[in-house]
């Protein structure tokens, strides 16, 4: 079952090397039996101006979430767009997209939920393989189904509710990810920056919220740090919990970078009991008698 590692050298610093792959890795492998790749953007039109030869488009929007309630879908629903796009239980899943991989982390955590074996994330993502001049491709594939069995989701221990953050003990750390700005609650940025995505009542951030932005883990290209960056721009931290094996819980606006860093604290620094509070910033700042903070001068 699955497909041999990629023995990058940066890669086996990290906790968990088996979840990432190199542009150059995947562009060897593309057509390989058992491997599929799994285009998943913020902007799902990106797809149709080109995408890596072979991938499948899946939109985190309307393939992922239910219709009718703010979940996401259920086994059977998840068995189903996997049919629809040819991926079998035991295929090696690579994902990537824009937005330096946010929404492909976010759609490689919604695979965890549902226990896929494996799904790797392509380095850099949508912006590395571009950058390379790597080749590209219009045409949409059309794979039989796999027959992907019903497994129904498990949300914990990757998940956290906004009852989890509320109960959360000392030797918890409650990370926002979003910038300082959005920390603080500047007001009229965070209603005007294309960055949030959802219009809150409140702006500022969780009691007890350290601010830790996203790319602190990531270069301008998008690519992953090595680890020990990564731990060293994490240390003051991680400090501010005596422990040392933290239970994190990380949070965003939407989800989405905070679902990058969760990737990023458990892969690569090898911190395992890491939850996403994918409710985030657009439920929290929008509930009624919610107790907020704010940073402003």
């Amino acid at each position: 079952m699955g497909i041999e590692f990629d023995p990058f050298a940066q890669f086996q610093d990290f906790a968990h090397p088996e979840k990432f792959v190199s542009a150059s890795w995947l562009s060897a492998r593309l057509g390989t039996d058992g491997l599929r790749v799994v285009e998943s953007d913020e902007d799902a039109f990106l797809y149709d101006i080109g995408h890596i030869p072979g991938a499948v488009r899946i939109d985190w929007h309307r393939d992922l979430n239910d219709q009718t309630g703010r979940d996401f879908i259920d086994g059977e629903a998840f068995a189903k767009l996997m049919d629809s796009k040819g991926i079998g239980r035991d295929d090696t899943v690579v994902i990537y997209g824009d937005r330096n991989n946010w929404w492909a982390a976010y759609t490689a955590w919604v695979f965890e939920l549902f226990g896929h074996p494996d799904v790797r994330l392509l380095d850099g993502g949508r912006d590395a393989w571009m950058g390379e001049e790597r080749d590209t491709s219009y045409a949409v594939p059309d794979y039989p189904s796999r027959n992907y069995p019903v497994v129904e989701r498990q949300d914990k221990p990757r998940r956290a509710f906004v009852d989890d953050v509320r109960s959360r003990t000392k030797k918890h750390l409650l990370i926002d990810a979003r910038g300082p700005e959005f920390y603080a609650g500047v007001e009229h940025l965070t209603q005007t920056d294309p960055n949030c995505s959802s219009p809150v009542q409140r702006h500022g951030h969780i009691p007890g919220a350290v601010n830790h932005p996203w790319g602190a883990s990531v270069y301008p290209n998008g690519r992953v740090k090595d680890r020990a960056s990564i731990a060293e721009a994490y240390a003051h931290t991680l400090s501010t919990v005596d422990t040392d094996n933290p239970s994190v819980i990380a949070y965003c606006s939407n989800g989405q970078s905070a679902a990058h860093t969760c990737f990023i604290l458990r892969n690569v620094l090898g911190i395992e009991d890491v939850a996403l509070y994918d409710g985030s910033w657009a439920e929290w700042g929008n509930m009624v008698r919610m107790p907020i903070e704010r940073e402003l001068d």
